[in-house]
């Protein structure tokens, strides 16, 4: 069977799957694997199939209570870049992203609108699909906690913890938090101060979130016992969490014990969720709802040999650092008890800030980034966002900001370089090409040697910031090589010294016999400096592509670069002579530059 065709199957077999589940009742057997094991078994994965699993990476999915701010579209771009490095290495990548449209929240933010939840999930949900859209998100999936699919897979884990052993019902008293939909512990609750009102209230050390103490039966997850299973894991997995400060936290809330965790909540309650299987009295907790999304996607229930088809278990799952508790100890107890493996990391960056304000959705200290998307353009804030994002440390948002980074990095530094290189007509990249090719070039001096150092590592250095799940790193790597060269061209003045060719009348070069090894030294000069220069826009602007993926394809189509030629493993000095003719002519004047001037504010 060829690999596509046992692929469609494949892809059959599990929509099958999907449109099949059933509501189990009484002591759980999948019957899945009851009424249709014996035609899943026929097209498993054999020991043979030797097909690389997947890199799968997934956004947190994003709360509906509220539009989304800049903090969001962050979270979406790193992702995307990450999953794109992945995909330019010749990796097949699947990203994951959605909605979280489960709580009380949400129960909340509905009724204030005099609005069904439903309707206004509908509605908050399209907010965030049109900003993926619109910010060339990559993403294969688009989860959403109301899918029938993503219901009936919640209550299907609920059923195995339950077989497990993992569920247990009992009164529950303690300090709940609506705003983070969780009960915390006395150890992790503070008096705090409201200096605005003079209001004293009980808080959340953690998040600085209000907590109201709450009595109810309900049900809960034996979540202490996963106590040294999760230490093993993480001393096992060092780089689990990344950074490592954050992993450090997730160690010490372990090893301070874990209290098993309240896993529904009353319908009297809280109404707006999915039903807990046999007892209609009790809602599932939206965290446990949640968190399940992303092995909803992944195609579980899996079938013996299939675990990893859809990319399980998760290479990077990218959080902010704000939901740590949940991603780092809750998200991989449950897996274990459901004998599932954890994700390899978790990426959990800094926030965005606006006046050193964290951005919030509650306070509306937030940017609206469609309509910073309309001043600067998808590909600008993408570069900005990498930019200056943080992973360990808050960045705090500005307009300036972008307009600063837009004229040095972008307008200033790469689309300088690139008008420079292949606008003037008095030299011929593609000639400067052909010389290259036949060794005419390599006869270098100090300057150009350190050009060539520079190329001869780039690819590797940018590919160790990504293996640290560092780009914003990886982008300064990029960007000082821009800045590196342009300092090169300078230095060398081509354009100075094709002039005296042009002209020798008067220059130092001369027109007669005995002049010629000057001129042709002049020349394999000029040669060296625009070939260097080139190949670092060639390599450059494929690097890029993760970063600005409409930037990078101009920039490239503008040096001629083929479709073909475009990979990671291209992205080397000297592997590529066959561009120089430009597939989109670059435009005339500052307006028709590959980053012409911003539009000025009215």
């Amino acid at each position: 069977m060829s690999s596509r065709i046992l692929s469609s199957t494949l892809r059959g077999t599990r929509q099958n799957r999907l449109n099949s589940r059933p509501v189990w009742k009484g002591q759980w057997v999948c019957q899945l694997c009851r009424s249709h094991g014996a035609a899943r078994r026929a097209f498993s994965l054999s020991s043979s199939f030797s097909k690389q699993k997947p890199y799968y990476i997934t956004t947190p999915i994003f709360y509906v209570n509220a539009a989304p701010h800049v903090g969001h579209l962050y979270t979406m771009v790193l992702t995307d870049i990450l999953k794109r490095w992945q995909v330019l290495k010749g990796r097949e990548a699947i990203l994951c992203t959605g909605t979280d449209e489960h709580g009380m929240k949400i129960q909340q933010a509905a009724a204030s609108f005099n609005m069904p939840p439903k309707e206004f999930c509908d509605r908050v949900a399209d907010t965030f699909k049109k900003l993926a859209q619109e910010f060339n998100l990559s993403n294969d999936h688009f989860i959403r906690t109301t899918d029938e699919e993503h219901r009936n897979t919640v209550q299907l884990v609920w059923r195995v913890l339950d077989s497990n052993g993992y569920i247990y019902q009992s009164k529950h008293e303690g300090w709940y938090c609506v705003s983070d939909e969780t009960y915390y512990p006395d150890s992790a609750i503070e008096k705090r101060l409201d200096p605005y009102t003079g209001k004293t209230f009980m808080a959340s050390k953690e998040t600085g979130k209000e907590v109201e103490w709450t009595s109810e039966t309900n049900y809960h997850f034996r979540l202490s016992a996963f106590k040294d299973k999760l230490l093993q894991y993480y001393r096992d997995n060092p780089e689990f969490v990344v950074p490592s400060t954050r992993m450090k936290d997730v160690v010490k809330w372990v090893e301070d014990g874990l209290e098993d965790l309240s896993i529904s909540r009353p319908v009297e309650r809280l109404s707006w969720g999915i039903r807990v299987p046999d007892d209609d009295s009790q809602t599932i907790y939206v965290w446990l709802d949640a968190l399940i999304n992303y092995i909803t996607k992944a195609g579980y229930p899996w079938t013996s040999g299939t675990e990893t088809l859809e990319g399980w278990p998760a290479d990077v799952q990218v959080i902010g650092k704000d939901i740590v508790r949940f991603h780092c100890i809750y998200w991989p107890a449950f897996l274990m008890a459901l004998d599932v493996a954890p994700p390899k990391q978790i990426l959990a960056h800094a926030h965005w800030t606006l006046g050193s304000r964290k951005m919030a959705k509650s306070t509306g200290n937030v940017v609206n980034p469609i309509l910073a998307m309309q001043r600067f353009g998808v590909d600008v804030m993408r570069y900005y966002l990498a930019h200056d994002g943080g992973i360990v440390n808050d960045s705090d948002y500005g307009n300036d900001l972008i307009v600063e980074r837009y004229k040095k990095g972008l307008q200033g530094g790469l689309g300088n370089l690139a008008s420079r290189i292949m606008r003037p007509k008095i030299w011929s990249v593609p000639s400067v090409l052909a010389e290259a090719r036949d060794g005419n070039v390599y006869n270098i001096g100090k300057t150009s040697k350190a050009q060539v150092d520079m190329l001869n590592t780039l690819r590797d250095r940018v590919n160790v910031k990504f293996d640290q799940l560092d780009p914003g790193g990886a982008l300064q790597v990029i960007m000082d090589a821009v800045y590196e060269t342009n300092k090169y061209l300078q230095s060398n003045s081509p354009w100075k010294l094709a002039k005296e060719l042009a002209e020798p009348e008067g220059s130092p070069l001369g027109t007669t016999e005995d002049d010629k090894p000057l001129r042709d030294s002049t020349q394999a000069r000029i040669n060296r400096t625009i070939y260097h220069c080139a190949e670092t826009l060639r390599i450059v602007g494929i690097l890029l592509q993760p970063y600005m993926p409409d930037k990078a394809r101009e920039l490239l189509d503008t040096l001629g670069v083929a479709p073909d030629r475009r990979a990671y493993d291209d992205a080397c000095l000297g592997l590529d002579f066959t561009y120089g003719v430009p597939l989109t002519l670059p435009g005339k004047g500052s307006w028709g530059a590959l980053f012409p001037p911003l539009p000025v504010e009215d």
